[in-house]
């Protein structure tokens, strides 16, 4: 992209004409924020159960003494050698923003579909402090619409992010939140796919004001083309979202 050089005076008035379209767009995120938290719930029927570091925990168990409960749904099927690295990517934001979270009565968990050893090997890997649990055997990722059976990705088209698609593997990426009033009883309050997790990537927003912006100029014109595992940057690699390292 060429750009001009103008003067200061010049750069100051396109620097306000855009100021005003950002606080626009500051505005109206505040409004759907608004709308999101104001959205019905429905009850969580079923019992989930999951395997972790502290063994098996149900679902109101990873509330640790929270009313709110924030599970990333991390790319991670049984066998894999790694986790997903867009996954990944957006674990490396987690940790630093746990402190804050629980201090403000929110607990943050990942959850995936690997048995538990096969995570906590990669998570140790990886240095992550977040906790991290396996529904291996569960319906949990299934019904959360992040998981897909081997018929339904035969079949070509299955449930994601609230519409069908074609464009499904094994597993998908996403966040849902629940939350949990003082008499037990839990309720799914949002779930995001897809992009809708990008508010999570503080990476991106700093990009966003960098002159070469995402940048993501490589086949798949996303963060495939050049995210890496953290620990696999100085490899020779093409990269994908899901491939094993």
């Amino acid at each position: 992209m060429q750009h001009q050089i103008v003067s200061r005076e010049q750069w100051l008035a396109a620097r306000e004409q855009l100021l005003t379209e950002e606080k626009d767009l500051t505005r109206l995120r505040d409004k759907v924020n608004a709308r999101r938290r104001a959205m019905p719930w429905v009850n969580v029927e079923k019992s989930y159960v999951f395997d972790g570091p502290n063994g098996r925990e149900t679902l109101a168990d990873l509330f640790a003494g929270r009313s709110q409960l924030v599970v990333r749904h991390f790319m991670f099927g049984p066998g894999w050698e790694a986790g997903c690295v867009g996954c990944s990517f957006l674990a490396d934001h987690l940790d630093g923003a746990l402190v804050h979270l629980e201090h403000h009565d929110v607990t943050v968990v990942v959850v995936s579909r690997a048995p538990f050893a096969e995570i906590e090997a990669f998570r140790q890997r990886m240095g992550w402090r977040f906790k991290w649990v396996s529904s291996h055997g569960s319906d949990f990722n299934y019904d959360y619409h992040v998981s897909f059976t081997p018929e339904e990705i035969a079949s070509g088209q299955a449930q994601y992010n609230y519409r069908l698609t074609d464009r499904i593997g094994e597993e998908m990426p996403g966040t849902s939140v629940f939350y949990k009033d003082a008499d037990g009883t839990i309720v799914h309050t949002y779930s995001a796919y897809a992009r809708g997790n990008e508010a999570m990537l503080g990476t991106y927003s700093i990009l966003d004001i960098t002159p070469k912006g995402r940048n993501e100029t490589g086949p798949n014109h996303n963060l495939t083309d050049w995210v890496r595992l953290h620990d696999r940057y100085d490899d020779v690699d093409t990269g994908s979202c899901c491939a094993a390292d």
